[in-house]
């Protein structure tokens, strides 16, 4: 395609059809993306209809009492998310210069966040920044990393395990920003009249004929991982990925557990429950992922301020 052909659908295509289509690749039907912008549906269609005659090309097409989006419009919806996120930046960059009295960050995080991290963010950021609109989802780290690449979030709070081979902050999270975000200790969760329960560090090993209580698959295969270094297989009786069920279990004898630190602090103390570090003083990463340049979006830059300041605090607590 030559450079004046190049130039002349530049020229063609406004920001108002990329609006249009990102909506539409993002709900699905001309109504919702309508509704979305605030306009009638005719008005929508209009835009489209225009885009089309002054370049011959389609963005819409018909399938029975709906539509869907052409392979060009599918190209333009891919670019549409860029598109969308570097306007956010610029609205952000205004919303700085009103003192931060508006703006929107939202975000996602995995489950134990939600009772431990992310109440005390949204606290902070709350008082700091009162105009500000922040929303949260839960999700596990792998639909949190492609929350954030959709343009559905903002900010993801994640982890991963060391030599997990699953790890959402490689290829899934390429073209992405990941930043540590520190260790979560791991415990073994011990019935509190256990033999290892005495110790204040516990070999893996030692509970190699216990029966265990195994939580989401990421952290079963990370437990799977450590068994394994450690020389045995572990007999997994159960499994649930609700870890204040894991605790009850354990309360009632039924086996032994490893949880993180924030899944702990997370569910209720059980007085029949004890926790354990490990003898090699395992560990898990947190991670914030956001789209690249998303800092500069002054609602986005305050949560990680906030973040990095609470990590601070736990870290001080800690010592």
């Amino acid at each position: 395609m030559s450079d004046a052909s190049i130039d002349a659908l530049a020229a063609a295509l406004d920001l108002q059809t990329v609006r249009v289509v990102h909506e539409i690749a993002e709900h699905g039907s001309l109504t919702a993306a309508a509704e979305q912008l605030g306009y009638s549906q005719p008005a929508v269609s209009q835009q489209l209809r225009r885009f089309e005659e002054r370049t011959g090309i389609a963005l819409v097409e018909r399938v029975g009492r709906g539509i869907r989006l052409t392979e060009s419009g599918r190209v333009l919806a891919r670019r549409a998310r860029d598109v969308a996120a570097t306007l956010d930046a610029a609205a952000g960059e205004l919303a700085e210069i009103r003192g931060l009295r508006a703006g929107r960050v939202r975000i996602v995080a995995f489950p134990s966040a939600s009772a431990t991290l992310v109440p005390r963010l949204i606290a902070a950021l709350t008082v700091a920044h009162p105009g500000m609109d922040v929303s949260y989802v839960e999700a596990e780290p792998p639909e949190a990393v492609r929350a954030v690449r959709t343009d559905r979030a903002d900010l993801a709070i994640t982890f991963s395990y060391p030599g997990d081979r699953d790890d959402p902050h490689q290829a899934s999270a390429r073209g992405l920003d990941v930043r540590s975000f520190g260790d979560e200790p791991m415990r073994l969760v011990l019935p509190a009249g256990h033999a290892a329960a005495a110790s204040d560090l516990v070999d893996l090993g030692t509970l190699r004929d216990e029966p265990w209580i195994a939580g989401c698959p990421r952290c079963r295969g990370h437990l799977l991982e450590l068994a394994g270094a450690a020389g045995f297989v572990p007999r997994i009786a159960f499994e649930t990925d609700n870890f204040v069920a894991v605790e009850g279990m354990v309360a009632q004898g039924l086996g032994v557990a490893l949880l993180p630190a924030l899944a702990l602090a997370a569910s209720p103390r059980h007085d029949d429950v004890v926790a354990r570090p490990t003898a090699r003083a395992d560990v898990r990463s947190l991670h914030l992922v956001t789209a690249r340049g998303a800092e500069r979006v002054p609602a986005v830059a305050a949560a990680l301020a906030a973040l990095e300041s609470l990590a601070d605090r736990e870290h001080r607590a800690d010592r």
